[in-house]
């Protein structure tokens, strides 16, 4: 499941942010042909958006964040969940690799869009290209259908970003913490904002919240830390037991 020296997620990227790409290809062109040395500041623009790019492709091509075994990896010995949930916001990126290496596991698969509350148009543009996985189960993030304690692990890959308002990411964790049995954990993956993203990313990395914010919605829902892994710097795993 490695892909390797590819630029699929570089691709991908650009089809769920095309507007913005487009913006700065427009804007460079329009700056390219202003008199010296105003024409200097393309220099700047084009190298934050070959940053961005480069990035992405280290991220999600060239690393083994795919490969999702990593993040199992993190679970203790012999704790392979028997029932896990997979809660996402409009991209279901795990679900696929989990069906693989977990295969006698029973999945739980919630999708959470809200077009009302998620109104990020890579979002839309995202969710039209992969639409959710086959037994994925509407689902509101606040009351996930699922009953209490019945879950092994809970898996949230790039997703619970998408809840802007605080009091939803709340929400989202009170209800992992129910539907998590005693000893139950809960992986979380994200980009984190901290210096590596905003390096990579300029303002873009304040669509992500900082590892503290994480750290802060499991100590309300009493979720313990349980461990934590980063998938080059950009990419944070983090580990919660119930």
């Amino acid at each position: 499941m490695r892909r390797g020296h590819q630029v699929a997620g570089v691709a991908r990227m650009v089809r769920y942010n095309w507007p913005k790409y487009a913006t700065a290809a427009a804007t460079l062109l329009v700056v390219a042909v202003l008199p010296w040395p105003w024409s200097l500041l393309t220099v700047p623009g084009a190298a934050g958006v070959a940053v961005s790019l480069a990035a992405t492709w280290w991220a999600y091509d060239h690393s083994r964040l795919y490969d999702w075994r990593w993040a199992l990896d993190l679970l203790p010995a012999n704790t392979e969940p028997q029932r896990y949930a997979v809660v996402s916001t409009g991209l279901d990126e795990i679900s696929p690799a989990l069906r693989e290496l977990l295969p006698g596991a029973e999945p739980t698969l919630l999708d959470c869009y809200d077009p009302v509350v998620m109104t990020e148009g890579s979002v839309r543009r995202a969710r039209r290209l992969n639409p959710p996985p086959d037994g994925s189960v509407r689902a509101d993030a606040a009351c996930l259908p699922v009953r209490d304690a019945g879950q092994d692990a809970v898996f949230l890959a790039f997703a619970a970003h998408e809840l802007r308002v605080p009091a939803q990411r709340r929400a989202l964790f009170a209800e992992v913490a129910r539907v998590l049995r005693p000893g139950g954990y809960l992986v979380l993956v994200e980009h984190c904002r901290d210096a590596a993203t905003v390096a990579a990313y300029g303002p873009g990395a304040w669509h992500f919240y900082p590892r503290r914010e994480w750290l802060r919605l499991a100590r309300g829902a009493r979720l313990a830390p349980a461990g934590e892994a980063t998938m080059t710097p950009l990419v944070r795993a983090l580990v919660f037991k119930r």
